[in-house]
């Protein structure tokens, strides 16, 4: 999978869309708008806010900046699941 390079280009108050599997059926993937912002835990970092919990953003994490760029990734992934 193509990781996402530019994470450092993000704000807080920016919104992004990721990848989300469903923690209840593995084989499930969605696409989920999210919010970056501060993290709380590390204030000179940035981190995703997705379902109430905050996940640091690293180079590791597929960030999209707008929808259908995530689509379109989704597609060359996932395929039609």
């Amino acid at each position: 999978m193509e990781i996402n390079q530019e994470y450092t280009s993000y704000n807080p108050g920016d919104v992004v869309y990721v990848f989300y599997r469903n923690p209840h059926i593995q084989n499930v993937a969605n696409i989920q708008e999210a919010a970056v912002v501060k993290n709380p835990e590390n204030p000179n970092e940035l981190a995703i806010f997705l379902y109430e919990t905050y996940y640091p953003l690293t180079n590791e994490m597929a960030v999209y900046s707008s929808e259908a760029d995530a689509l379109n990734a989704f597609e060359q992934y996932f395929g039609n699941e």
